[in-house]
């Protein structure tokens, strides 16, 4: 027994991918879009601004060190230590970010 609602929910799930769809196409130009195509442009992006984003981390993490190095020599040791260890962990977060976009970039599609 099919009630009124469920009719409603999948009309409006239909309209719903039409219309994506009908957005896609006039975006396009009218061409057809693939979706593994876009997985690999959302991979590329990712992938760009997790690198840019760890140079930017890391590059301000350096000048804020030798900064502070230079202001007080006598704790070079503990600043240049800190640094190293806090170096560590972006790289780490980066590795993790470009994993992911490797496994959406090798993505097979369903369907």
């Amino acid at each position: 027994m099919v009630t009124t609602s469920s009719r409603i929910i999948r009309t409006e799930c239909t309209l719903s991918s039409n219309l994506n769809e009908q957005l896609i196409l006039s975006s396009t130009g009218g061409k057809k879009v693939e979706s593994i195509g876009l997985g690999y442009l959302a991979a590329g992006i990712g992938a760009g601004v997790t690198v840019i984003g760890a140079g930017l981390g890391i590059g301000k993490l350096a000048a804020s060190a030798m900064e502070a190095m230079g202001r007080q020599p006598e704790a070079a040791g503990a600043v240049r230590g800190s640094m190293i260890v806090a170096a560590a962990l972006i790289e780490g977060v980066t590795l993790f970010g470009l994993v992911i976009c490797i496994i959406l970039a090798t993505k097979t599609p369903v369907g």
